[in-house]
């Protein structure tokens, strides 16, 4: 398809530069191609599942991936930065470098204390740094000298603070990893998700650890041309057992984000059954794609022409979605990271 098909005009004001509080508060739109859409709150998730039915959050955690440095070659300095974006090695990152094309390699990049060479540079802006620091000490000096990297359309206009530390964080993150958050889960409390044990809808958690590509806008004219980047993923052997349980007695499967989307379908064979994973992916969902894993999914509005905008076109219909989002946008939803969410159901049941 054409990437244009997918482009929207959205007004500048719907664009979300802090979250709900409390984050349950946010709207939700309710999607279903079949019934047409109906809009609720997120504090009303419980109600609109049925009890059996689970949950799938991603619990990867979002690091201070944006690093500030300075570039040293022949005795010259000039200042640059980065967002590392996949761990390749106890000490190598892959890092999108701006101005990238001042950048050559074997340049040397002081972050305050912490020091790195451009071993390799890529295209689109991508280097890789080795550091000279590994494992948990760098994770450390990371933490020390890095940002939280906001998306472009939050950080263009306002600067990173101390709310962004908790507002940029699942309440249940544990898996450092992250350079972007999974922000569908940004939304649940310590409340509701007490209200969903209560009403016996199941919690489930795998790991994908959200690259910077997420941010990066297409090139490319059609879909059949565009290449994504690869984000190491885990689903274990007790969570893909929980969710074909779920499924085989009839239940749904809800992937919270589409992140965890991703990575159910990538570990999910023609016959339906989620295998445990742990390694790469770099699938690409657009419409036509058949889905075997997910029954229903949470997630947030998207960026017109965005690859996760072709996601949801897929799953819940491309004309179903262009009227959601027309609704979202009339309406007053708040779009993007710290935005409302919407609950989605297939254009084709299985």
């Amino acid at each position: 398809m054409r990437v244009d098909e997918f482009d929207f005009d959205l007004p500048v004001e719907c664009i979300a530069l802090r979250p709900a509080y409390p984050r349950d508060s946010a709207k939700l739109l309710v999607v279903n191609h079949s019934a047409g859409q109906s809009d609720s709150i997120v504090v009303d998730l419980p109600s609109l599942l049925s009890p059996g039915d689970a949950l799938v959050f991603n619990n990867t955690k979002v690091i201070p991936a944006e690093l500030h440095g300075v570039r040293s070659r022949d005795g010259i300095t000039a200042k640059c930065s980065f967002n590392l974006h996949k761990r390749e090695s106890a000490n190598r990152w892959r890092a999108f470098a701006r101005p990238a094309k001042k950048l050559r390699e074997n340049d040397q990049i002081q972050f305050g204390n912490l020091c790195a060479f451009i071993s390799e540079k890529g295209s689109r802006g991508e280097v890789i740094l080795d550091f000279d620091v590994s494992g948990s000490d760098l994770d450390e000096a990371i933490a020390r000298v890095g940002h939280i990297p906001l998306p472009p359309y939050i950080a263009s206009k306002r600067k990173e603070d101390a709310r962004d530390l908790t507002d940029y964080q699942t309440i249940y993150a544990t898996r450092d990893g992250a350079v972007a958050a999974p922000t569908a889960g940004l939304h649940f409390t310590d409340e509701l998700i007490s209200r969903l044990d209560e009403n016996n809808i199941s919690r489930h958690y795998l790991t994908l650890h959200v690259g910077a590509g997420t941010f990066l806008p297409m090139t490319a004219d059609n879909t059949n041309d565009h290449v994504m980047h690869a984000e190491w993923g885990e689903i274990s052997e007790s969570t893909s057992n929980a969710l074909n349980e779920v499924r085989a007695r009839g239940n749904k499967v809800v992937a919270v984000g589409t992140t965890s989307l991703r990575l159910l379908e990538s570990a999910t064979s023609e016959d339906r059954i989620i295998s445990p994973f742990c390694g790469d992916t770099d699938i690409f969902i657009t419409p036509g794609y058949s889905f075997r894993a997910v029954d229903a999914l949470m997630t947030n509005f998207h960026l017109p022409r965005s690859t996760l905008f072709m996601l949801v076109s897929a799953f819940a219909g491309f004309e179903t979605m262009k009227s959601a989002y027309a609704h979202a946008i009339e309406t007053g939803y708040r779009f993007y990271s710290y935005g409302d969410g919407s609950l989605l159901f297939p254009e084709h049941s299985s």
